[in-house]
């Protein structure tokens, strides 16, 4: 069963927020939030940053939630620049962190295989690096700069007609990873001797997780938001 109602509350100390779900530090800092703020509640912190405390508590709890489904019904035209900002954020992690260290790890797991499993390995994974480098380019030379231009009322470039067109060709970039996986789990040799392949597997779901929020902030929050101002634009 699905919900749209967020259990945390702009009432909460900001601090007990992050000791009941450590996983939600990742959130403050890609809202650039820093930690030292007392006992400031969420509403009381948010104010601090200018930024919407119901957008933050939505994004917290696409976190924190398997089950939770946002709806951007609360949200304004205004949240649209912090999340940008967010997901822009987000791009930078995956891109300067957890993608390098991803590969440093794999590239030390194939030390322990043949050549064949080698080269399979790697050609899944630059594979997955190309696209998923691909797609973060596109939102980032293309979709932004739209929704900014529609925010600022500065001319729109003709890249993107509408966020119809990113939602239509919004493509899961969950899905090379997923067979990278699942190649390590069914399909290479069982006679490694470190501990290498579970760490790699451990970052792989970590990832994997993290891209299944990053693009239901993208097709719940983003998307809604501009469908709706083009709409009032006409």
């Amino acid at each position: 069963m699905t919900n749209s109602h967020t259990p945390y509350s702009g009432r909460m100390k900001a601090a007990d927020l992050i000791a009941a779900d450590r996983h939600l530090l990742s959130i403050f800092e890609r809202f650039n939030i820093k930690l030292g703020f007392g006992e400031a509640t969420v509403a009381e912190l948010c104010e601090r940053y200018s930024l919407s405390s119901e957008l933050f508590l939505i994004i917290c709890s696409i976190c924190s939630f398997g089950n939770y489904r946002p709806k951007a019904d609360a949200l304004k035209k205004e949240d649209l620049h912090h999340i940008i900002s967010y997901l822009r954020a987000s791009h930078r992690y995956y891109i300067g962190n957890c993608f390098p260290a991803l590969h440093n790890d794999i590239h030390t797991m194939m030390d322990e295989y043949d050549e064949t499993s080698r080269n399979l390995l790697n050609r899944f994974y630059d594979d997955y690096d190309s696209e998923i480098k691909k797609h973060f380019l596109y939102e980032e030379e293309s979709v932004f700069p739209y929704v900014e231009g529609l925010l600022t009322g500065s001319p729109i470039g003709n890249t993107l007609c509408c966020i119809s067109k990113f939602e239509e060709n919004h493509t899961n970039v969950g899905e090379k990873l997923n067979d990278l996986k699942n190649i390590i789990i069914k399909y290479l040799p069982d006679n490694y001797t470190s501990n290498i392949k579970i760490t790699v597997l451990n970052k792989i779901f970590s990832i994997e997780e993290d891209l299944k929020k990053h693009a239901m902030v993208e097709n719940k929050l983003l998307i809604p938001l501009v469908a709706k101002i083009e709409k009032n634009n006409g």
